[in-house]
């Protein structure tokens, strides 16, 4: 019993120590960048009713969702998906706002995954919403936003790939074929089978331009050169406006100077239901999925009540995490807290220059030596716990100060420790 009390379920995990430590300062590199974005936080309920994330909406499958009741029987759900969650509260507290409304969060999102996959089912994200602003200027900003803050993370070496969904939405417009065919497409391209989508097409009757354009789905991607053969398949106007606008979303990204870290995509089908034109995924080597997701979702809101355009993004921290041990460039709290030792017969000292330490904004930890451990013990234990000086009286007039990152030690009266010394 005492064994099964240690373990934790499947899918969820302890992060303590270094781990906890660079976790909580990467949060803190990123949530700064969404700041000078201008974006406000909000904070919304890690639990909430069951419609607020129905498929309508976009987020997770029924069964893909952890479920509870409340006492008077309403089913309740743990937050698959923030967006959602944002989309309530704008409607509810932004409803007469016409201007751009800017949030953003960070927190767990919980998917009920199969099990022994290897999947986490507790999810950091960090993100933000861009809520009143259809313009492709939004668009090109909330990438450039993502760029900024993966680069604040550590990341050099990653890659934004921008889709439109409304291009291939156009060639189906233009194909006319069912339901049911669109969405057998649409999953040979999803999965990126594009030689089980050639077979499939062969098969349909359908405009020979389109299927060209089904054929050759596989080149339109890399630089916005691809955008012209995509050009080429087409007369649909839906279609030659969403490759309109991804032109001017790489043309907007390019005045920031990020040309370098994107791709385009026209095969992104990911969320295909939820979003309704731009769509981008970050990606970096050392895991082996999407380290940042978002789109344009204009339709969502109204199902709350508001009638505005959206975009966002939401930064999956494990796996940026992942790629960051991998890549060995994990972000590292400050070596910056104080350690004062003392017996008990100079404890009110001990006591003072300890909160004159946090008066100073010293994160300061106060342990009263004990007989059983030598002073060798605490200056190691100072070093695991990243403290950058140890305070260690001697008596209530004498101290000694060991400097745990310039490796000094020296021994000084009380009464002349300065505050610039901290």
């Amino acid at each position: 019993m005492k064994e099964t009390l240690l373990h934790t379920p499947e899918g969820v995990r302890d992060i303590y120590g270094d781990e906890c430590r660079q976790k909580n300062q990467l949060l803190r590199n990123i949530h700064h960048v969404l700041h000078l974005y201008s974006y406000h936080d909000i904070e919304t309920p890690g639990f909430e009713y069951f419609n607020i994330f129905n498929m309508e909406k976009g987020s997770a499958h029924s069964n893909e969702m952890y479920k509870f009741f409340d006492r008077n029987n309403n089913t309740l759900v743990l937050r698959p998906d923030f967006t959602p969650s944002v989309a309530r509260c704008v409607s509810k507290y932004y409803i007469d706002e016409e201007l751009p409304i800017r949030l953003c969060y960070e927190g767990k999102t919980y998917q009920n995954a199969l099990l022994h996959q290897g999947k986490r089912n507790e999810i950091t994200q960090i993100g933000c919403e861009l809520v009143n602003d259809d313009s492709s200027a939004a668009d090109a900003e909330m990438i450039s936003c993502v760029i900024d803050a993966l680069k604040a993370s550590g990341l050099k070496e990653f890659q934004i790939v921008i889709g439109e969904v409304d291009y291939f939405r156009g060639l189906m417009e233009e194909a006319g074929v069912s339901k049911e065919e669109e969405e057998e497409i649409r999953d040979f391209i999803q999965i990126r089978n594009f030689f089980g989508l050639s077979e499939y097409v062969e098969k349909l009757s359908i405009p020979s331009r389109t299927k060209e354009a089904l054929h050759k789905f596989d080149q339109l991607f890399g630089n916005p050169d691809s955008l012209d053969l995509a050009e080429s398949f087409t007369d649909n106007v839906r279609a030659l406006e969403a490759i309109a606008r991804l032109r001017k979303v790489y043309a907007a990204v390019s005045y920031y100077g990020y040309e370098e870290y994107i791709a385009i995509d026209l095969g992104m089908l990911n969320g295909y239901d939820y979003y309704t034109g731009i769509v981008f995924s970050g990606y970096t080597y050392g895991t082996g999925d999407a380290i940042a997701r978002g789109g344009r979702y204009n339709t969502l809101l109204q199902q709350f009540g508001k009638d505005a355009p959206s975009i966002g993004f939401a930064i999956v921290i494990d796996e940026l995490m992942t790629a960051l041990s991998s890549q060995k460039i994990l972000p590292d709290s400050p070596v910056d807290r104080a350690l004062v030792i003392y017996p008990v017969e100079n404890q009110e000292t001990a006591v003072m220059l300890g909160k004159r330490l946090r008066e100073a904004g010293v994160k300061t930890e106060l342990i009263r030596k004990s007989t059983r451990h030598a002073l060798t013990e605490y200056l190691s234990y100072a070093d695991r716990n990243r403290v950058k000086s140890v305070y260690f009286f001697l008596s209530n007039d004498r101290v000694l100060i060991s400097d745990r990152l310039k490796k000094t030690e020296k021994e000084v009266n009380y009464k002349d420790i300065k505050e610039e010394e901290f």
